[in-house]
This record gives structure tokens, C-alpha cells and sequence, in this order.
């Protein structure tokens, strides 16, 4: 018989004895299943966020802050200055004119819908062309809010997270009381998680004058983007920095996500930890309870190798079952799932949903095999070296 052959024989008859072994197979397939699970939840809140931040973003849109300013928050721009970025070459056009909108930004306190806690929400004041800048906008619930007035829109995610921000609802911001009039959409991006309302009218309840914080444009094409760019910046009668949207929201998701990757992976290896040592314990009986069966094979003419393949097998489909358990528990518990994190750039809350796809999936069965690898090595090499004499007199 060739060794193939060997390897396929003994390690079927292994599998076929996991019943007589039941209590430590299922403790190590729920070790393993634990572990891929929390390594798999962790890093979807990550991906979600991540996926949040940067789903609104469309590679032609730029937007324009003060030279220095890392974040809306930290810019701040007159009226004459956005006046003279929207007069600028090279920005897109349509029947109501320049695809240009100045912003104002401001953080207001609501309640959570789920705990009642207070967090930051943030409050943003368009011009008529933001639904034109933006290509995913889409008014979902109600209808647009009507200019100059105290009429406010609401982000479909933001409007499931904080109370009071249903369509027909009022709340109190500032000095005065606003009415949510519609929900809108945006490609699933961050925009959902904030308030819209008229720039005009938010400045003067919130003592800003006439300036704003940033301006979104829409450019004619992609590839002028630098162009563009270098005409702002080298105006001298401008002191502000140009970047893609796109790219200003990869780098507001990219320290979080990669604080949340690494915290996901820590996490993981430590638990793995305990799962190898599971994994080697139940291995170890396994060979205990086969002794007499591996000295006969050995005696029969089997080699080393096919025993150590059959333990190593046998490990390795007991950490394949609990990783694809602990996969598909997470998937169905926390894909999708709605939650609200801390945008440490802007301090306000982003609501995002859980997102477990087949990349994640795949890094959980890798690290559900590694476990089980490691964990039937041990064992493996001890059940190859069993003296055949002695086993055969074991009772």
C-alpha cells in the first residue's frame, strides 16, 4: 500500500472514532469556534466603519478647508473666499449653475434611542447645490427642507440611532426649535449619520456671521483634480488646502480602523493561546485512546508518517468545524448590524452597520487551521514515536 493510500486509510478510521472522544472533540470545537467568532466581530466593526466613511465618497468631488485645518472642525472660510473658489476653473456645471456648495459644521447633543445616553451628532448647513455635489443623495422619507426656514433633514442611519429626528418630530438646537421635514439616503456614506439644514439659516442661530468651514465641489472631470488644486493654492488671494473627498474620508477611517484591525487581532492571538493548548489536550487523549490501534498499524507495516498525517488531520477538522460554526454564528449575529462609534476626528458619533465579508470569513478558517495545526503537532509526533512492543501490552 503506498503511502497515500496509508495517510487516507488511517486518518478515515481516526475520524470515525471522534464519537468515543466526544467530550473534549466538542470543548475544542467550541474553543475554536469562540475564537474565529470574536476575531471575526471585532474586525467587521472596522470594516463597517471603514466602509461607512468612505461610501460617500466620489473621486470627482473636492473639498476645499484652510490651509492647516486637518478636519472641518479645525477650518474656517469667508464668505469672500468661497465666493472666489466657486468662480474658479475647472468646476462642473449644470441648468442652476456652478455644482459648488459652502458648508458650516456644528456638533449638537441628542439622546440615543437604545440607552438614552447623550452623544454628539453633527449638524450640517448646505447651500441649494449640496444634493448636486453629492451623486448618491436621495431624499427617502418626507421631503427636502424649504430654505430660510427652521426645517431640518435627517441621515437614515442617524434618524434609527438618536431620538426625536423621525419624520414630523421637533427638537431643540441652539436658540431655536427645529422640524424634521424628510430622511435622506447617501450611498450608505457618513452623511447619514448627520442633520442637514440651510447654511443660512444655521449661521445666525449658532452666532458664525457669514463664514462657513469648508466647500464640497463637483469637478468636471477627476483628472483635473490637480490641476485644480494647483490654481488654489498658488492664488494668492487664498489660504486653503484642496483634497479629494475620497481621500479626506480614508484618512478620518483610517485611524480607527486600524486601532480596531489591531485590538481585533491581539484579541484573537491571545484567546488562540488557550485554544492551542485546548486543541492539545484533546489530541493527546486521542492518541492515549488509540495506542494499541497505532502499535497495530505499526506493527502491520504502516509508517510514521500516516500516523502523524491521521492526528494532524483529525486536529485540523475538529478547528474547520469550529471555525465555520463560529463564522456563522457571527455572520448571522452581527452582519448588518446597526451601532455608533466615536469619529475621533470630529468627536461625533458615525453610525455604521457591521460588515463580515468572504475576506474575514477566510481569515477566520486560517487562523481556525493554524490553531488546529499547532495544537496536533505535539500529539502527532508522539503517536509516530509510540513504541510498538509497549503499546501492543497496554490493556
Amino acid at each position: 500500500m503506498n503511502l497515500f493510500a496509508q495517510i487516507i486509510a488511517v486518518s478515515r478510521f481516526a475520524l470515525l472514532t471522534i464519537p468515543q472522544r466526544l467530550g473534549s472533540s466538542i470543548t475544542t470545537v467550541i474553543g475554536i469556534a469562540g475564537v474565529v467568532a470574536v476575531m471575526i466581530g471585532v474586525l467587521s466593526i472596522g470594516k463597517g466603519f471603514k466602509q461607512t466613511m468612505e461610501a460617500g465618497g466620489d473621486p470627482s468631488v473636492a473639498m476645499i478647508m484652510r490651509a492647516g485645518a486637518d478636519s472641518e472642525m479645525m477650518s474656517g472660510l469667508s464668505r469672500e473666499t468661497t465666493r472666489i473658489i466657486a468662480d474658479s476653473e475647472g468646476i462642473a456645471t449644470n441648468s442652476r449653475g456652478v455644482v459648488s456648495s459652502a458648508e458650516l459644521f456644528v456638533i449638537i447633543n441628542l439622546a440615543k434611542l437604545n440607552t438614552g445616553t447623550d452623544a454628539n451628532v453633527p449638524l450640517r448647513g448646505v447651500e441649494p447645490m449640496a444634493f448636486d455635489v453629492r451623486s448618491h443623495f436621495e431624499i427617502v422619507e418626507g421631503r427636502a427642507f424649504q430654505w430660510g426656514t427652521n426645517e431640518i433633514i435627517v441621515g437614515a442611519k442617524a434618524a434609527l440611532e438618536f431620538a426625536d429626528l423621525q419624520i414630523g418630530s421637533s427638537i431643540q438646537m441652539g436658540a431655536n426649535r427645529w422640524q424634521v421635514v424628510g430622511i435622506f439616503t447617501d450611498n450608505g456614506g457618513i452623511s447619514e449619520s448627520e442633520i442637514w439644514t440651510d447654511a443660512a439659516v444655521l449661521q445666525p442661530a449658532y452666532q458664525r456671521g457669514d463664514s462657513f468651514q469648508a466647500v464640497y465641489l463637483k469637478l468636471k472631470s477627476p483628472d483635473q483634480f490637480q490641476a485644480f488644486s494647483d490654481r488654489l493654492t498658488q492664488n494668492p488671494q487664498l489660504d486653503v488646502k484642496v483634497i479629494r473627498q475620497v481621500d479626506y474620508y480614508a484618512e478620518q477611517s483610517g485611524q480607527l480602523a486600524t486601532l480596531i484591525k489591531v485590538l481585533g487581532i491581539v484579541i484573537a492571538l491571545l484567546m488562540s493561546v488557550g485554544a492551542v493548548f485546548g486543541a492539545i489536550n484533546t489530541m493527546y487523549t486521542a492518541v492515549s485512546n488509540r495506542t494499541r490501534e497505532i502499535a497495530t498499524l505499526r506493527a502491520l507495516g504502516f509508517t510514521s508518517i500516516p500516523i502523524m498525517a491521521s492526528v494532524l488531520i483529525e486536529s485540523i477538522c475538529l478547528a474547520l468545524l469550529g471555525g465555520s460554526i463560529g463564522a456563522l454564528i457571527t455572520y448571522l449575529a452581527m452582519d448588518g448590524y446597526q451601532a455608533a462609534t466615536l469619529n475621533f476626528t470630529t468627536f461625533s458619533q458615525v453610525a455604521f452597520a457591521f460588515a463580515i465579508d468572504g475576506k474575514l470569513v477566510l481569515g477566520g478558517m486560517i487562523l481556525a487551521i493554524s490553531i488546529g495545526t499547532f495544537g496536533g503537532f505535539l500529539p502527532a509526533f508522539y503517536a509516530s514515536r509510540v513504541p510498538i512492543a509497549a503499546a501492543l501490552r497496554e490493556s
